[in-house]
Parts: C-alpha cells; sequence; structure tokens
C-alpha cells in the first residue's frame, strides 16, 4: 500500500514507471391550434478579429510562474518568450487593422482556468508555455509551434549515482539483476510534478507497466517544487525542461542542482486561441512567421535560453511558413 505524501494541499499517488523507460439541439413541437412565433436564432459569435476592431483591445492571457515563456516581471508587467511574441502580434495588430491605438489588456491566468478563458472570450490569445496535445485541440485551437519543448527531470548534484544513471537513460553492463535493482531504486524515491501540467499527464498515462509504486506529490508551482528538490524533500521533479533550467538557475541553492541532460518527450508550445476562428488563427501564423525570420528573432530567443543552437535555428526555418 502506498502511503500519502503531501508538500501542499495538492497531492497524489500515481505509478512513475515512466523515469525507468522514460447544447441540446432545440426540438420543434407543432401545436395545430396555434403556433407560437419562432424564438429568433442566437446570434454567431463575433470573429475575434471583428472584436478587436471594433473595441479597440484586444486581451492577451498570461501565466505568472511559467518563466522564461511567461511570468510577471518588474513591477508586476508580464514578461517572457510567448510575451514578447504577443507584444509582435500586439504590434501587428496595429498596423493591419490600422488600430495605433490599439489597447493591449494583459489577463493573468492559472495552470486550472488558462483554457477556460479561451473558450469564454475573455483572453484573445494564451501566451504561456502550452503544450499542443489532441486533448486540449479539444477546447482550443494552437498557432504554429513556438518552440520545441519537452519533459524533463531535475534533481539534486548528489542524488545517488544510480538514480542519475536511470533518470539520464545511461546504458549500463548487462547484469541479470539490474531490472530489479533499478526498480528498487525508484521504490524508494519520491517524484513531483507541477498538477496540471502535460508532465502530470504523462506520467499518469504510463502508470503500472512497471508496476513500480513510487511516491509522487503534485506542487502548486515550479519554483515549489524546485525547492522541494532543493530541501530534499523530493528526489527530483519533472516539468518542461526549459522551464527547469530557468528555474535551477535562479534557486539559491542552484549549485546543489542538476538538470539530466535528456528529453523523455517532444512537445510542440504554441499560442493558444479561440477554435473555429480560421481568420484569426492564420493572422497569428503569418505573424509568428515573418517574426521568425526578422532579423531581430535570435536576439529575443537568446535573451531567454541562450545562443540558440543549430537544432533550433532549424525548428524556426521549419516553421517559419511562406506566404
Amino acid at each position: 500500500m502506498l502511503r500519502v505524501f503531501s508538500l501542499g494541499p495538492a497531492q497524489a499517488w500515481i505509478a512513475p514507471w515512466a523515469v525507468a523507460t522514460l447544447v441540446l439541439a432545440p426540438t420543434t413541437f407543432a401545436q395545430a391550434a396555434k403556433k407560437k412565433p419562432a424564438a429568433p436564432a442566437p446570434a454567431a459569435p463575433t470573429a475575434t478579429l471583428d472584436r478587436i476592431r471594433s473595441a479597440g483591445t484586444v486581451k492577451l492571457g498570461y501565466r505568472i510562474d511559467a518563466r522564461p515563456f511567461s511570468y510577471q516581471g518588474e513591477a508586476g508587467k508580464p514578461a517572457g518568450f510567448s510575451v514578447d511574441l504577443c507584444q509582435g502580434l500586439a504590434e501587428s495588430l496595429k498596423t493591419e487593422l490600422s488600430l495605433p491605438g490599439l489597447r493591449v489588456d494583459w489577463v493573468p491566468v492559472t495552470v486550472e482556468n488558462r483554457f477556460n478563458l479561451v473558450q469564454q472570450g475573455q483572453v484573445d490569445v494564451l501566451c504561456g508555455a502550452e503544450t499542443v496535445t489532441l486533448e486540449r485541440r479539444k477546447q482550443v485551437a494552437f498557432s504554429l509551434p513556438i518552440f520545441p519543448g519537452g519533459v524533463g527531470v531535475l534533481t539534486r548534484t548528489d542524488a545517488p549515482a544510480r538514480l542519475k544513471d536511470i533518470l539520464s537513460g545511461k546504458p549500463q553492463p548487462f547484469r541479470p539483476n539490474y531490472r530489479g535493482v533499478a526498480l528498487q531504486v525508484l521504490r524508494e524515491q519520491t517524484f513531483a510534478v507541477v498538477a496540471g501540467t502535460t508532465a502530470e499527464q504523462w506520467l499518469s498515462q504510463r502508470s503500472g507497466e512497471l508496476q513500480v509504486e513510487s511516491k509522487l506529490a503534485r506542487v502548486g508551482s515550479y519554483t515549489a517544487g524546485v525547492q522541494a528538490v532543493a530541501d530534499r524533500e523530493v528526489s527530483a521533479l519533472f516539468a518542461d525542461r526549459a522551464i527547469l533550467l530557468d528555474a535551477a538557475k535562479r534557486n539559491p541553492a542552484a549549485d546543489k542542482l542538476t538538470v539530466i541532460d535528456r528529453l523523455f518527450t517532444y512537445e510542440p508550445i504554441a499560442l493558444a486561441v479561440p477554435k473555429g476562428d480560421d481568420d484569426f488563427r492564420l493572422f497569428v501564423d503569418k505573424t509568428l512567421s515573418k517574426l521568425y525570420s526578422a532579423t531581430t528573432f535570435g536576439t529575443t530567443y537568446t535573451k531567454y535560453f541562450g545562443e540558440p543552437d543549430e537544432s533550433a535555428l532549424t525548428f524556426y526555418r521549419w516553421n517559419a511558413l511562406p506566404n
């Protein structure tokens, strides 16, 4: 049986074996004697571009805790790679819609409400660290990918060598009992994940394959998860690798933390936009393509992730669509 472990108000137990293998339609009633006039059909939702033009405002949602993609910067202002891209989108809207006085409303969102706010029209573009998944595409649409994301793992530099070997996928010499040893190592660990992220879903969907019952704690933020690793409350934190690299670097115990050089998944990160509005999505994609091709894009990328290597450059070349 599993014992309960808590780092805060939210916690759960799953089997993180993955570390090893790392509206109702209206009914018409005919009335023979007397027919009432039909109720007017509900008006079609206003297209996003039309609403922006009419209101003179674009509503951009941003996460306050997903650095370096989206976070609260100096004086509480939105900052981050995704935020910079959305600022470029706002400039494009000013030009294309002839709205030099366009107002930008920055709407803070949470992991729990971010997609609902897009669906409800309270956010036009979600400028966060959102991984594109088939399940999420039932709720919202996504732009061109803005970053090649994926689940990584952070642990302490003094973590047991066997654990770090398992997490890194380091080849091991053949030993008849190696698998049993690896499973026992995992049983002794507690792993953390930020609630509501694809890292959590990834571990949950694959639970049970190795039948390794290990403790997994849900934490409320990346900062809390990194601190839990630093304080030895958990053995490792699984999250988007780019976020882990940034969070570890800013932690006071940065010299005692390490992000394993491995991606367990490959997940495109993109901007979320209202579902069913192809014209607006096309506008966003055209803007991103122009931004990727601009000479200033390298500076924007370097500001948050360091000098782009050839694989990063290739990613944006492939995703910058021609006219």
